[in-house]
């Protein structure tokens, strides 16, 4: 759910934080008020075209912010994030930011990391659904129209075993590509694996080689200073007249001295001793070390030769001795592929065969189902669209599908069809495709029904409407209210409303107003209490009379 929306210097809005609810919020208020305004900036943080003539009057930066609450949407969410090198969701908290300046600088951020427009776009659209004048509409795309089909009938297992089907028809292709080459392809490309595997078995690389490698490298290209530095520490320790052992022994004998005189210097004395002895075993271990550095250019040599083997390998094949090998495995099996190219072939060409005959089997039962599915739909949604006011109003969903002679490449992911929902609010005239629908308040209550019945199924959770109104009254407006709350039981819902029937229900009302300060006009919108929603209601009504006021009231009570 959107949880904040912020807002600065946005057309008459100069800094405005809007706090909403779950379930049923909706927003009232004068023409011109401002209401509008809060669909143009979620537009915005959500990746639409910036409009610079927004920027309001005087300022030369706008930005608008938004807080997410994703909950189960999280794990998909953070796939999409990371895929494009984002930070994930903390404590399933999602925070856009988009901001734009009049010279034309455009940012913005997705959890606080610098962002493309399209990384923004595609985060929104699994968000925030705004059904009205305006674009981010997803239900008017055929592939989202699809998808809704299948969520209605419970068909995405059907359509994910199509797809897995087609993926793996599209690894056999590729790797028939692969082998069907020329002769002269062929040749060079049996000449340049063969090297390849040659080289790299040759030189029979161990895992983490390089690294022990350049560790034996530096110490030994080293060892006469590191033999210098040995011998230098052993003559402060013991080899020098001022040495620290000669000094140590020296203090020994004055601390001796000390405790003769002073018993309660004891400890003194022992220190000295666990300080002489760890100079002991320093002095030891040095030894020991410098015994084992050795002067062995030969070694050297041979250790400068393999790292340049291994520096060599990994330009060509890959960033590490793993990567080299790894594209040993892979050149390797292409090889072998190779030299066995007509058995391949034959192969790879009868599993095509038998993918595309499940193919077909699997699309055309999934083709069925559909079909079987799509009269249900539209019986749902023209019960749905006879309570909006469509009493003779035609729905229907169009499907095409492939034929058997359509080209295999012609099919998708989703299967062998197409979907088109169709729309005529008029007895005697044609259903048309949604997106062609003039009339934004028809769409809008269009979009309502479809909502209403793919609430459960639909996944995403914010849902903005507005104008869904528009040329509606009496006991219809009173349905489309009661269809806001229908939905906003499993979904958050947003409406920009000027019925008092609509505005009702909500759990959380919200009133923009025009205010003059300072000279200057600004737009607030505040979350109304009970007896300001009942202003607002009679305000909508007609007036602030008793019987407004009291008919305000009435739209209030439960049930």
């Amino acid at each position: 759910m959107l949880t904040t929306l912020r807002i600065k210097n946005l057309a008459l809005v100069a800094d405005l934080t809007v706090q909403f609810q779950p379930g049923y919020n909706v927003i009232t208020g004068e023409t011109g008020a401002g209401k509008s305004m809060l669909i143009g900036a979620l537009n915005l943080v959500l990746g639409e075209r910036a409009d610079r003539s927004l920027i309001r009057s005087g300022c030369d930066t706008c930005s608008v912010e938004a807080v997410f609450e994703v909950g189960a949407l999280a794990p998909a969410l953070n796939r999409l994030l990371e895929d494009n090198g984002l930070e994930p969701c903390e404590d399933r908290q999602l925070l856009l930011k988009r901001s734009f300046t009049a010279g034309g600088a455009n940012r913005q951020f997705i959890n606080g990391s610098p962002a493309s427009l399209n990384a923004l776009r595609a985060v929104g659209e699994g968000l925030v659904d705004i059904h009205g004048p305006h674009e981010h509409q997803s239900l008017l795309h055929p592939a989202r129209q699809l998808a809704i089909l299948d969520a209605f009938g419970k068909l995405e297992e059907d359509r994910e075993a199509f797809g897995a089907l087609l993926r793996r028809r599209q690894e056999v292709e590729t790797a028939k590509a692969e082998l069907v080459v020329d002769e002269k392809t062929y040749a060079r490309q049996l000449d340049l694996l063969r090297f390849q595997v040659a080289e790299i078995a040759g030189a029979r690389l161990q895992a983490g080689e390089d690294e022990q490698l350049e560790a034996e490298h530096r110490r030994a290209s080293n060892a006469a200073r590191l033999l210098q530095l040995s011998q230098a520490g052993l003559d402060l320790l013991s080899n020098e007249e001022n040495s620290l052992q000669v000094q140590a022994g020296a203090l020994g004998r004055t601390l001796q001295e000390l405790c003769r005189l002073d018993a309660t210097a004891a400890p003194l004395a022992e220190l000295h001793e666990q300080a002489a002895a760890a100079l002991g075993e320093l002095q030891t271990a040095l030894s020991h070390y410098a015994d084992k550095v050795e002067l062995d250019p030969a070694r050297l040599q041979e250790l400068e030769e393999r790292l340049n083997l291994i520096h060599s390998l990994k330009r060509k094949y890959g960033a590490s001795v793993a990567e080299v090998l790894a594209f040993g495995e892979e050149a390797a099996r292409k090889l072998r592929s190779l030299e066995q190219r007509d058995a391949e072939l034959a192969r790879l060409n009868a599993e095509l065969e038998q993918l595309q005959a499940q193919l077909w089997k699997a699309g055309q039962a999934l083709s069925k189902r559909r079909r079987q599915v799509i009269p249900q739909l539209t019986r749902a949604v023209s019960r749905q669209l006879a309570d909006l006011g469509f009493k003779q109003s035609r729905f229907e969903a169009a499907l095409t599908s492939l034929a058997p002679e359509d080209p295999p490449s012609r099919m998708t992911s989703t299967g062998l069809d197409t979907v088109e929902f169709l729309f005529a609010p008029n007895p005697g005239e044609p259903p048309k495709p949604l997106r062609a629908i003039a009339s934004s308040g028809e769409l809008a209550r269009v979009m309502l029904a479809l909502k209403t019945v793919l609430a459960a199924e639909d996944q995403i959770p914010v849902l903005v409407f507005d104008e869904v109104d528009a040329n509606v009254g009496g006991e219809t407006a009173n349905v489309v209210g009661e269809k806001m709350l229908q939905i906003a039981r499993k979904r958050q819902v947003l409406c920009i409303t000027h019925l008092p029937q609509v505005a009702a229900p909500a759990a959380a009302h919200y009133l923009a107003t025009k205010q003059l300060r300072n000279g200057r006009t600004i737009s607030e919108i505040t979350l109304l209490n009970p007896e300001e929603r009942v202003t607002e209601l009679a305000r909508m009504l007609g007036g602030q009379s008793e019987a407004a006021r009291k008919h305000a009231r009435a739209l209030l009570q439960p049930g």
